[in-house]
């Protein structure tokens, strides 16, 4: 027996039993991989930044996956921001943004002082989207610094990620978007590469708008027009700051209830209230005074969607419809 215990010594000694210490400190630092649904953000998919894949960062709650944001959302001057991250607080699921993520100028110190204290605690969930405001920063240099390699890469800020059976795409509106620009050139392959039955798209600029501040975008019909010749089901953009929904048209702005594109303009994520002017071609609800997020429901082969106003406000906006069908 003592020759036993002496035979173990010398083998612990030269290291070929592990001592008990580093069993413990291996067992405590092992991850959980028991699945919980909860408020934090769990790595689900990949995601296509320009040819890099990260981790894609989907909050998965019961049933099929959720997008919900908005876009002309922060400004330290503001509480509209706040009313509409409280939202949030409540709603499972992937954050979009649809541009001018904080006022005036998209600046660092900017993203620090007002997104971060409201829309920023939902950051490790939130897949962005550029605006005018966050370019007043040269080259969206702020922008970029906060949203790190989640917004794509700097100078381009376009981008792809998997949410269930659904493939989203996000665009760059303040850069060029014309017809054989490297961004229409890249959506083009983007789109004959994951031949998804349902297809979504956001961006800041929207094709089609009845406000009176902006109003319509001639100049994203070249991207429009390639999503429209894939079957893209659902577009959103902010810009003007209401909620607009429209009904399936294509990229002329002429009805199609078959193979159209359904756009709605949420630009009414806290900033301010921008009016409307007469409705035009398609316009189907619209409100300039609620502040308020957009909620889809990302179903295999159709999608449904819940305008959520905040606190204290009455107006809402809800519907289904299915995915396009190519022939």
């Amino acid at each position: 027996m003592k020759l036993l215990h002496i035979i173990m010594i010398s083998l612990l000694l030269a290291g070929c039993i592990p001592s008990v210490e580093q069993i413990t400190i291996t067992a405590t630092t092992a991850p959980t991989l028991t699945p919980t649904h909860t408020s934090n953000p769990i790595f689900g998919p990949t995601s296509s930044l320009n040819g890099t894949s990260v981790p894609a960062k989907t909050l998965v709650p019961d049933g099929d996956p959720v997008l919900v944001g908005a876009g002309d959302i922060a400004h330290c001057s503001s509480d509209g921001d706040e009313a509409t991250a409280n939202l949030l607080d409540n709603i499972s699921g992937t954050v979009f943004t649809t541009g001018d993520n904080v006022y005036p100028d998209g600046a660092t110190d900017q993203f620090m002082n007002c997104y971060e204290q409201s829309w920023g605690r939902h950051k490790a969930r939130t897949y962005p989207s550029a605006g005018n405001h966050d370019y007043h920063t040269a080259d969206g240099a702020g922008y970029f610094d906060y949203f790190g390699s989640v917004a794509g890469e700097p100078g381009k800020g376009y981008y792809s990620y998997e949410l269930g059976a659904w493939h989203i795409i996000v665009l760059n509106s303040n850069i060029p978007v014309d017809a054989g620009s490297p961004q229409e050139q890249w959506l083009r392959t983007e789109l004959a590469a994951n031949p998804t039955t349902c297809t979504l798209a956001y961006w800041h600029h929207p094709r089609f708008s009845s406000g009176t501040v902006h109003g319509s975008r001639q100049a994203m019909q070249p991207l429009w027009q390639a999503l429209y010749d894939f079957g893209t089901d659902v577009v959103l953009a902010g810009h003007e700051h209401n909620y607009e929904r429209f009904a399936p048209q294509d990229p002329q702005g002429v009805a199609d209830p078959v193979g159209g594109i359904r756009q709605f303009v949420i630009g009414s994520g806290g900033r301010s209230h921008y009016t409307f002017g007469p409705p035009i071609a398609n316009s189907e609800v619209r409100n300039d005074d609620t502040n308020g997020v957009l909620k889809l429901t990302l179903h295999p082969t159709s999608y449904s969607w819940e305008f959520i106003p905040e606190a204290g406000q009455t107006f809402t906006d809800s519907g289904n419809a299915p995915c396009v069908t190519l022939e």
